[in-house]
């Protein structure tokens, strides 16, 4: 669509006022939950603290966030994933020990990934392991030319019974890219030893730094202990004997700046271009995309109308809806994000058979035109009750979620409030393969909200005592109903599900145009296909 065709999408009104009560106590509520996820960030940030940082730079390193620095193009974006991954899990630190995500190197979008070095030594723990995996994911699913900027001990041998047999999907994943046609390349700064050696040994390109990288299978000790010959790094593994003898190096670096320099290289010979892009020039939205901060409710089952927020992500806040009149509950419609094209699928409100019945009709209509979908999710699930079985919420929301299932074009997913019971799975929740899925920090998720679910509980537990004709124990109920319902809420908050990688990170309200612009760019290194074969529709 060229710049004249706006004017067929109408500039959505607004009802928001930033002086009322509720939106400024919404947004003092939500200052406080960005500043726990910013403690939680700066966790990860620290690396492996200031005295391990210090000795790392003592010996002439940089850092690991400063090689992805020096690796990117000047004054372009690096978009973090998965940053929170192991936050409060036993055993793991906040990032897993890896730092990952997409950037622009030279002119190309890359899925950046950076052993997190100063922490033992970058060795991959169960956290970090989930994490690469879900960021090779996204590299194989958007075609993304992968770096690793590599500096690994391996496996953390404590930890070894969760990381082995998983691990292998990790090189299985580098040479299934390859094969693809996807580029893979390593960078090596310092040590990458067992597992880590494979990284550099599977990747198309890799490049070692003099004096500084080793690779190899076992170390000196190992060595000497398992064949009794006594060997040191260098002629073991250095860089030098790679690059001159073995043939595992391609290029020979002189240091880190220099391998940095031959790894922006390859990727510009590379030749990689976009299969598609914008369709017209961005267009800032006419109200100011701050003003989410004071949108989202302080309390995620207060309804907010989910046109404020389309109204502050999109082009020009220009948005065609489609069946404004028809499922209420499901608003549905085109747009554009920093000029990409968009299918929208917003809840505002428990779905309904008709916002099913809608919300299938637009995904097949978007795949028609290959349009890319996202979906701006807050849900309680779908409407309970004898009158709604009997006008068939089951077999409507069963098309939804075939719809959501099968659908072949690329779908982002944003979780802006609730995201409860079959309700996450009809919006493309995780389980649903989104390329991408974020999570405002208000966010909450699971089988229904903690209130009702010690609710049910309850009901379970006297309908049991008076099928046993025996009287129940108000105060151990009333105890144990607490405690329940202290439980589910502590595991349904947003830091709980972005430690777990049930989402690729959680985004400050405001950033979401931003964020969403860098995904649909991400995506479009190939073509986007529309399917329009799916399962069986009950009827």
């Amino acid at each position: 669509m060229n710049k004249e065709g706006r004017q067929h999408f109408p500039v959505l009104g607004t009802a928001l006022n930033p002086l009322s009560s509720t939106y400024l106590a919404n947004r003092e509520k939500q200052e406080e939950r960005l500043d726990t996820v910013r403690a939680a960030l700066k966790e990860s940030l620290g690396g492996g603290g200031e005295k391990s940082n210090s000795r790392h730079k003592g010996r002439g390193k940089l850092l690991p966030r400063e090689r992805i620095e020096y690796l990117l193009d000047k004054d372009s974006y690096f978009l973090e994933l998965c940053p929170l991954a192991g936050h409060g899990i036993g055993g793991a630190t906040t990032g897993g020990s890896i730092v990952g995500g997409i950037g622009q190197v030279s002119g190309v979008d890359c899925l950046i990934t950076a052993n997190e070095s100063t922490v033992k030594g970058g060795a991959i723990n169960e956290s970090g392991l989930k994490k690469s995996l879900r960021l090779a994911e996204i590299s194989t699913e958007n075609r993304l030319p992968a770096i690793t900027l590599a500096e690994s001990a391996g496996a953390d041998l404590p930890n070894q019974s969760k990381i082995f047999t998983p691990g292998g999907a990790s090189f299985r994943s580098l040479t299934a890219r390859s094969k693809a046609g996807i580029p893979t390349v390593c960078l090596v700064f310092g040590s990458s030893t067992a597992g880590g050696a494979y990284l550099p040994g599977m990747s198309d390109y890799t490049v070692m730094v003099k004096e500084r990288a080793q690779v190899y299978l076992a170390g000196p000790p190992l060595v000497k202990m398992a064949t009794g010959e006594v060997t040191d790094h260098e002629s073991l593994g250095g860089a030098e004997m790679h690059s001159r003898v073995s043939g595992v190096s391609d290029y020979l670096a002189s240091d880190e700046v220099d391998a940095i320099r031959l790894g922006r290289q390859i990727i510009s010979h590379l030749n990689w271009e976009k299969k598609w892009g914008p369709v017209q020039s961005p267009e800032p939205p006419v109200y100011d995309p701050d003003e989410l901060l004071g949108l989202a409710s302080a309390d995620p089952s207060v309804p907010m109308d989910s046109r404020e927020i389309i109204a502050r992500i999109c082009d020009g806040s220009r948005f065609s809806e489609f069946k404004p009149l028809y499922g209420e509950t499901l608003v549905c419609g085109w747009a554009h994000i920093h000029g990409f094209p968009v299918g929208i699928l917003a809840n505002n409100g428990v779905l309904f058979s008709e916002s099913a019945n809608k919300g299938t009709q637009f995904i097949q209509l978007c795949n028609q035109i290959h349009t890319p979908l996202l979906f701006l999710q807050n849900i309680s699930g779908f409407m309970v009750g004898s009158s709604y079985e009997r006008e068939g919420i089951i077999k409507n929301g069963a098309k939804l979620i075939n719809a959501v299932s099968n659908s072949a074009v690329p779908a982002i997913t944003v979780m802006t409030g609730m995201s409860y019971g079959a309700g996450n799975y009809a919006m493309s929740g995780r389980a649903y393969g989104p390329r991408f899925l974020f999570t405002w920090p208000n966010h909450q998720i699971a089988v229904m909200g903690g209130e009702q679910l010690a609710g049910v509980l309850e009901i379970i537990q006297r309908e049991s005592a008076a099928k046993k004709g025996i009287p129940i124990n108000e105060a151990g109920l009333a105890t144990m109903k607490a405690m329940f319902q202290a439980q589910i809420e502590k595991e349904s908050q947003a830091l709980f599900a972005s430690a777990r990688l049930w989402d690729d990170g959680i985004i400050d309200p405001r950033d979401t145009r931003d964020v969403l612009g860098i995904t649909l760019s991400s995506i479009a290194t190939q073509p986007v296909r529309g399917e329009m074969s799916w399962g069986v529709f009950r009827h």
